[in-house]
């Protein structure tokens, strides 16, 4: 049975939620006061930061591994939910960031206004974004949530962003020191590459969610089989099948043929069964039918399955 770390959870998301809305907060106030597009872009990037751990509590709130009658495989989908919910969020913000930067360039804007303060601002901004990310990846691996891992990978992109950002507002403060206007269009011309990773983020996070969510097979069947095989009295096994992630939850079916001549002795060899497979691939949950030695099949898994 996989472990209920909502609570613990819980915890890490409120605390980024506060540190995201403080980044949001500065961010969105010196795009304003500077007139920088890619300032005001990276802001719409981290509000999309506060929203996702805003729907990483609900989802939270739903997210049980224990099983009960109307969810008998636990609700841990909610999770992976969530974490197609920040994709959907990413998207969102690399669109706006895109048609933003085209307008400016066809339209035209604002002269914008750096100082040397504000640069430190951002540096500042840019130490809490890293420490975000990796605290909320070590708990989202520590805790095994989804959700925290994906968030992560977002605020991760959040990092790649205010990087650029700072690379080009410094180039147009440079600009502006040293008489160079050209210098000036870096604000627009990095707001392009900010897009870009903050679509590839939101395409890594669906790669990874969308095996969890379409059943895709989490153990290679000829894994679970050499484990199933090791134990004695095990003549062959086969129709195994195997969904969910490992280090989540795994669920296993498999038909398994038997040397014994009562009820008994065969329960105890699938107890054998599961506790080998529960021992490499935990948390498990595993379904064995027995069959008695007369069957025999040559099928491990199922056939027909698309590459």
């Amino acid at each position: 049975m996989a472990t209920d770390n909502r609570p613990k959870v819980r915890k890490v998301l409120i605390l980024t939620l506060v540190l995201n809305v403080v980044v949001m907060a500065i961010k969105a106030t010196l795009g304003v006061l500077t007139g920088s597009l890619s300032l005001l872009a990276d802001a719409l990037h981290s509000v999309t930061d506060g929203a996702n751990n805003i729907i990483g509590l609900v989802a939270n709130q739903f997210a049980s591994p224990k099983p009960d009658r109307e969810h008998p495989y636990g609700h841990q989908k909610y999770d992976a939910l969530g974490a197609l919910a920040v994709t959907v969020f990413l998207c969102i913000a690399s669109f706006e960031i895109l048609s933003s930067a085209i307008e400016r360039i066809f339209v035209g804007g604002d002269a914008i206004k750096i100082d040397s303060g504000a640069l430190w601002i951002l540096l500042i901004v840019l130490g809490i974004n890293i420490f975000v990310a990796y605290y909320e990846r070590y708990m989202g691996k520590k805790l095994g949530s989804a959700f925290l891992v994906a968030d992560a990978q977002h605020t991760m992109s959040d990092i790649w962003t205010t990087l650029m950002v700072i690379a080009g507002l410094i180039g147009v403060w440079l600009g502006r020191k040293w008489n160079v206007p050209q210098l000036e269009a870096l604000d627009v011309v990095m707001a392009f590459p900010v897009a870009v990773l903050v679509f590839h983020s939101a395409w890594e996070i669906l790669k990874e969610n969308l095996p969890w969510l379409t059943d895709k097979m989490a153990i290679p069947p000829e894994k679970i089989r050499s484990l199933a095989m090791s134990i004695p009295g095990v003549m062959n096994c086969h129709a195994i099948a195997s969904r969910g992630v490992v280090g989540r939850q795994v669920f296993i079916e498999m038909h398994l043929i038997v040397e014994a001549d009562d009820v008994k002795t065969a329960h105890q060899i699938t107890e054998e069964v599961e506790a080998k497979i529960e021992k490499y691939f935990s948390p498990v949950r595993t379904v064995i039918h027995v069959e008695p030695p007369s069957y025999k099949s040559e099928r491990i898994t199922y056939e027909g399955d698309s590459e």
